[in-house]
């Protein structure tokens, strides 16, 4: 499914699908700016790009009715549910005033943008992690477990992953806003045990707010 609609300096398109299809979009093609609110039909594992596949338990995955695909960006494997979470992908051209050559740096807008639309979301206090990648013993596994430029805090749990895929033509980002944090499909697919099984489960904060609250909150937000 498929909607378009604009929003001042943005093309905005929402779309509804499994996370193959989802993540096999090529909005770069697209000149100018671009966000895309997706909608996952059913749950997901999303492995980054150079994680091997063996770190999913593919027999488990199968019995619960996950999809295990793998994305183009960086970092740690993703749970989507439906429902449980609100995904944004924007891109943002080469050249323009949002894009940073800087690849440590060029995601900090972005971060600011997201903590200004958690207060509006009456969530204050939150963080936009300005220095390098820092990743504990599970980050480099679990997205949600690792901190990154441009990823939002709130104390020591992440509320805001964002993950970037960069080519001559710009950059796409890959936003995601937990509404409910409950990892526990994490366990069995990822093989984990105690006591990485809690770590995971403290990592990572969902805010308890319907995602399409949090997406319309976040356009009002878009700078222009």
């Amino acid at each position: 499914m498929e909607d378009q609609a604009e929003l001042t300096g943005w093309r905005v398109e929402r779309r509804e699908g499994t996370a193959v299809e989802l993540h096999g979009i090529r909005p770069l093609d697209t000149p100018g700016r671009g966000v895309w609110v997706l909608d996952v039909a059913r749950p997901a594992l999303v492995l980054g790009s150079t994680q091997p596949e063996r770190v999913a338990d593919m027999a488990v995955a199968a019995a619960l009715g996950v999809d295990v695909v793998r994305r183009r960006s960086g970092g740690g494997a993703v749970l989507l549910v439906p429902g449980e979470v609100a995904w944004i992908d924007l891109t943002v051209p080469v050249g323009d005033p949002l894009w940073h050559d800087d690849v440590g740096r060029s995601s900090q807008w972005l971060g600011d943008v997201w903590r200004t639309t958690l207060a509006d979301l009456g969530i204050a206090g939150t963080e936009v992690h300005t220095g390098p990648l820092a990743c504990g013993p599970l980050g480099r596994l679990v997205c949600f477990c690792a901190v990154g430029p441009g990823e939002v805090t709130l104390g020591e749990q992440k509320v805001v992953g964002i993950s970037q895929r960069r080519t001559r033509v710009g950059a796409r980002f890959q936003c995601a806003v937990y509404t409910h944090w409950e990892p526990g499909l994490l366990a069995p697919l990822l093989g984990l045990e105690e006591p990485a099984t809690r770590a995971v489960e403290t990592a990572a904060l969902g805010i308890g707010i319907p995602a399409d609250e949090i997406v319309a909150a976040f356009l009002r937000q878009l700078p222009s």
